[in-house]
């Protein structure tokens, strides 16, 4: 079984679950939630921005740079 992430947040995906994205350069974004698809797409957020996402709680650790 393949793990899929959201390509926002980084939660695990569920199968069955969630939406597909493709873009017109090729490029397949995943999304968990249309809460996550919105912030991407129509409000051109960046997830380490956007508190509540895996990849902001990362840099506030200091775990990523």
């Amino acid at each position: 079984m393949i793990k899929v992430k959201c390509s926002f947040c980084k939660q695990n995906i569920n199968k069955g679950t969630g939406k597909i994205y493709v873009q017109k350069t090729g490029k397949v974004l995943y999304f968990c939630s249309s809460k996550c698809e919105k912030n991407m797409l129509k409000l051109k957020r960046k997830p380490r921005t956007t508190k509540w996402t895996q990849e902001y709680q990362d840099i506030k650790k200091g775990t990523k740079k």
